[in-house]
């Protein structure tokens, strides 16, 4: 990952840029900076900077995230891989006339070569967790469907006994090839076999647990722990949880999407939680002290004379804890005074002479 620049100064756009403007700016620097085309020392270093710049910002989560936590939003939270996942530099790429393919751009500048046949058959699950789960982290046990290699074929998809064979049509490519005469020319096309549907192998016998499929849906149970100081949104990777895939016969992974639920009392406002005191006039005229709920009990707040309404006080280390680091944030609580409704005669009589005692004027 890129040092702790700025992603929006390195794309030269301002926060509140649109999608469009960032695609904008990303491009015109992607053809200025491509080492293909520009030859200077740090010109592949540049390259990448915008490119991580633009797989952030082009996505709404992760750019919410680097928006509320900068680059701790993002680095342990995002392998590379996952940081460019979904971005659509592929299109983009072509449409600037790059002359080698898009899987070959990331081996050649990021160091792998992305599996884009993964994303059919990653799975997402979303999770709801309180804020008390939150301030101590919490395992939890999800239960999901997820397609897995079919137990009596082994993934072939062909009966037992038997195996697929090599595609009669496309001789195994997966590839039709037409020739069309135009004159005196050839035009050669390519697509995708008929037959076999691009697989190269045909089934004659089909297994009968699977169908020919070779992938048989379950239920999966799995347990997975949520760390403490997880935020709304923060997505957990379980590596090969995901959906079996019979052509790569691979396992795509499963993320967990954690959601925050609105809590009665408390607002998050990143590591800190603000907590709306009601208060009595006297109270905060004349002093006194009040009873103040936490994540973990309640405690005591003395509030001094002549406390002002909106007056916030800080309990240190009565937040929720930082994630992927030490200490908690604090919990703020911000003083509302009650306005009595409903006086007695003899609660307005005593509030007008308090009136004139305080604000006669000479």
């Amino acid at each position: 990952m890129s040092s702790k620049k700025d992603y929006y100064e390195i794309l030269g756009v301002s926060r509140n840029a649109t999608k469009e403007e960032i695609k904008r700016a990303f491009r015109q620097l992607a053809l200025k900076y491509h080492p293909d085309r520009n030859k200077s020392p740090e010109a592949e270093e540049k390259f990448k900077e915008i490119s991580e710049a633009y797989a952030v910002l082009s996505d709404d989560e992760k750019r919410r995230l680097y928006d509320m936590y900068g680059h701790e939003g993002i680095s342990g939270r995002y392998t590379t891989e996952d940081i460019f996942r979904g971005a659509d530099f592929e299109d983009l790429f072509r449409d600037l006339g790059f002359d080698f393919g898009f899987e070959d751009i990331f081996e050649r500048f990021f160091g792998f070569k992305p599996e884009f046949e993964r994303r059919r058959r990653d799975l997402t699950y979303d999770l709801e967790v309180t804020l008390e789960e939150v301030s101590t982290g919490v395992e939890k046990e999800i239960e999901f469907y997820k397609s897995e290699k079919c137990d009596m074929c082994g993934g072939t998809g062909a009966k037992p006994g038997t195996k697929p064979k090599t595609c009669p049509r496309c001789s195994g490519t997966g590839r039709e090839r037409h020739v069309r005469t135009m004159g005196f020319a050839r035009l050669y096309t390519e697509t995708t076999c008929s037959l076999c549907h691009g697989k190269g192998s045909i089934i004659d016998v089909p297994c009968p647990k699977c169908g020919g499929s070779g992938v048989i849906r379950k239920v999966r149970k799995v347990k997975l722990k949520v760390p403490a100081g997880a935020y709304d949104g923060l997505t957990l990777r379980l590596k090969n949880e995901g959906d079996y895939d019979p052509d790569s016969k691979k396992y795509g992974n499963l993320y967990v999407i954690i959601h925050i639920r609105p809590h009665k009392l408390f607002i998050r406002e990143e590591d800190n939680l603000i907590y709306d005191a009601k208060v009595s006039f006297p109270t905060v005229a004349l002093g006194g002290e009040i009873e103040v709920p936490t994540l973990n009990g309640s405690t005591k707040l003395k509030i001094p004379p002549g406390t002002q309404h909106g007056t916030i006080f800080t309990l240190k280390g009565k937040g929720l804890p930082h994630l992927d680091s030490y200490g908690r944030g604090d919990e703020l609580v911000r003083i509302n005074v009650v306005i009595p409704k409903n006086l007695t005669k003899r609660q307005v009589e005593l509030l007008r002479e308090f009136e004139r005692e305080s604000y006669k004027t000479t």
